[in-house]
């Protein structure tokens, strides 16, 4: 694998670079003088990244450092990880690497695993923000798997531009406006070497399945600009969530919802005034502080239907034996245990 090559004969600000100043001041994303860690894989996408902030870094005045994940599935991870580092001696900047312990079973577990390993990098080196490679394309690819798996319009948003990690941690996902194309013609133009990723092309993961079959086939005969296209659909669902996410926690707020002892309970008359889509998020809301998992939609639904129910009616039990009942105007969740 060969190094980088010397830049001084290369554009030192291209469109790519105007779009993403111009991004970064118009939704707030990054905080001058910010200490950002950057996920970098070696791949097009996150050396795009890395590259354009530190061209910005001047204007910005952040403290870049580079942290990388060796999952150890690929033989060639442990050099995939040494071209990563090299990487960051030649920009001078710190690095962390992280390397997974034992085989990861699966992507999902594998994302986690990542996750979390940035997570205690960024904390343990007192970062405030890591910042990753997800592009409009990625946005494009997650929105159709969500849709695929039955996801409502959270699942269908998920790539969001911001969220929290942890206390005074957030991630940031700075190219969500910029396709996997342009990352592409980036590197190109600015000459950087890109480590192939052999798994990104393996059928036999269902993300890679819709880049490299679904999208092109979607563009061939539906839409040539599909990525644009469901990456609008995803803005306008993720304000549309966040929306309802409020109007929900407002409306367990007037039911008075509220925890006695090893119990709960909500007024179901207020939440019987409100649209389905209100009763669902609010109850989904409770769910997630009363239950010991994330709750699906079956079990929201159960607790839902009581909200309309005849008197001392109640459900079967919920993960970690709680169970729902009608009293009156009153819904308890209570222990099938507790004598409350």
């Amino acid at each position: 694998m060969s190094h980088l090559v010397v830049e001084n004969s290369l554009p030192s600000w291209t469109v790519l670079h105007a779009h993403l100043h111009k991004s970064l001041k118009k939704r707030l994303l990054l905080k001058r003088g910010s200490r950002i860690l950057m996920a970098v894989s070696g791949g097009q996408d996150s050396l795009c990244l890395a590259k354009m902030l530190l061209d910005l870094q001047p204007k910005w005045g952040w403290n870049l450092a580079i942290a990388h994940c060796d999952h150890q599935w690929r033989s060639d991870s442990a050099a995939n990880a040494l071209f990563v580092r090299n990487l960051a001696n030649q920009w001078q900047i710190s690095y962390f690497e992280q390397t997974a312990e034992g085989v990861l079973s699966s992507e999902a577990v594998a994302r986690q695993w990542r996750y979390e390993s940035l997570i205690q990098i960024a904390q343990r080196q007192g970062y405030d923000i890591i910042v990753t490679g997800h592009t409009a394309s990625d946005r494009a690819e997650t929105l159709l798997y969500n849709l695929i798996r039955g996801s409502g319009a959270d699942g269908l948003q998920a790539l969001t531009w911001t969220r929290s990690l942890a206390a005074n941690l957030q991630l940031v996902r700075p190219l969500l406006s910029i396709t996997r194309a342009q990352t592409a013609q980036f590197c190109q133009e600015m000459e950087l070497t890109i480590w192939e990723d052999s798994t990104n092309q393996s059928l036999e993961f269902a993300r890679n399945r819709i880049r490299l079959e679904l999208i092109p086939y979607l563009q061939a005969h539906f839409n040539p600009q599909v990525e644009q296209a469901l990456n609008q659909t995803t803005e306008l669902l993720q304000a549309e969530v966040e929306y309802l996410e409020a109007a929900a926690s407002q409306l367990l707020v007037q039911a008075e919802w509220g925890v006695e002892g090893q119990s709960a309970r909500f007024n179901r008359r207020v939440l019987q005034t409100a649209a389905i889509a209100l009763q669902r998020r609010a109850v989904r809301q409770l769910l997630q502080q009363s239950l010991p998992e994330t709750p699906n939609f079956e079990q929201i639904e159960k607790l839902v239907t009581l909200i309309a129910a005849p008197n001392r009616s109640q459900t079967d039990p919920f993960p970690g034996g709680a169970i729902a009942q009608v009293e009156g105007d009153w819904i308890w969740l209570r222990d099938s245990n507790s004598t409350d």
